[in-house]
């Protein structure tokens, strides 16, 4: 048998004809469709243009079970990066996101972390709350969104505690010319330059696990300081609003591959609050 140009087509073991054959060649080229992803090219822990933030392997393990390939858009996560990349049909998929976000649509949360104390080991700080009241007597490293001290959960909680001239900011996004630069804040407490920071886990864990210097990351307490700002955040992949079935396929393979999920994350130094568990004292 042959195609239309008379070449024979043989396709697991079966031979086909014309317009059958292209059908199911389309086909099957179809789902190698790559995969499309959103990402910020010089964000770690999260993502680079290297492709070694915990993102970047979680993608990949995603694409494995669709069994297409990965590629990237590259953008700043900044303020518009949603709008100029999923909204724009740029890409298909933001790997991490605060679930239930409106501007897009989010999976099943696929790991749950906290704002961390940083402190060094050499200082026995052991600080676990936000009404410790050592904290008034401290510099504190914070991170900001903006300049105002009133962006973040820290910057909100130490501020309602009447604690704003002995807090450092930070910014979140950090000196994008560097090549990891959200790292400064826990370099400052290396270095002295502060004596304690309150800092989103994953930056901090993966940051502290590379520091020369030993260093202690305690979960801040209360994991939602009243009447209502919490530090324990549930992190889910998104997709465009409206894709249900996107969305329903990703969940399954939240929960099948669950294990190489946590097996990256742990390797990334992400700290994990697991629901109903005791509350751990220090992440070494």
């Amino acid at each position: 048998m042959s195609d239309m140009r008379g070449t024979p087509v043989v396709l697991g073991g079966v031979v086909l004809v014309g317009a059958l054959a292209a059908v199911l060649i389309g086909a099957r080229a179809k789902t190698r469709q790559p995969l499309r992803v959103c990402s910020d090219p010089n964000n770690l822990p999260f993502s680079d243009s290297a492709r070694a933030g915990f993102e970047n392997k979680i993608a990949l393990v995603v694409g494995h079970e669709l069994e297409r390939p990965v590629e990237y858009t590259w953008w700043a996560q900044r303020r518009g990066f949603v709008r100029n990349t999923l909204d724009a049909g740029e890409c298909d998929l933001v790997v991490g996101m605060a679930s239930g976000v409106d501007i897009l649509t989010t999976t099943r949360p696929y790991y749950k972390s906290t704002y961390v104390f940083v402190s060094r080991r050499d200082r026995n700080l052991a600080i676990a709350s936000l009404d410790d009241p050592r904290l008034r007597q401290l510099e504190i490293g914070v991170q900001l969104i903006g300049d105002d001290f009133s962006n973040t959960p820290p910057a909100h909680a130490l501020a309602n505690r009447g604690m704003t001239k002995n807090i450092v900011g930070f910014t979140v996004y950090g000196d994008y010319a560097d090549s990891a630069p959200q790292a400064d804040i826990i370099k400052a407490v290396e270095q002295g330059r502060v004596d304690i920071a309150i800092v989103w886990g994953p930056v901090a864990g993966y940051f502290a696990k590379r520091s020369p210097v030993p260093l202690d990351l305690v979960p801040v307490s209360p994991q939602v300081d009243l009447p209502y700002l919490p530090f324990v955040f549930d992190i889910a992949m998104g997709v465009r609003r409206g894709d249900t079935t996107f969305r329903n396929q990703l969940d399954a393979i939240i929960v099948r591959r669950k294990p190489s999920i946590d097996s990256i994350l742990t390797a990334y130094g992400v700290p994990i609050v697991t629901v109903g568990a005791p509350r751990a004292e220090v992440i070494p």
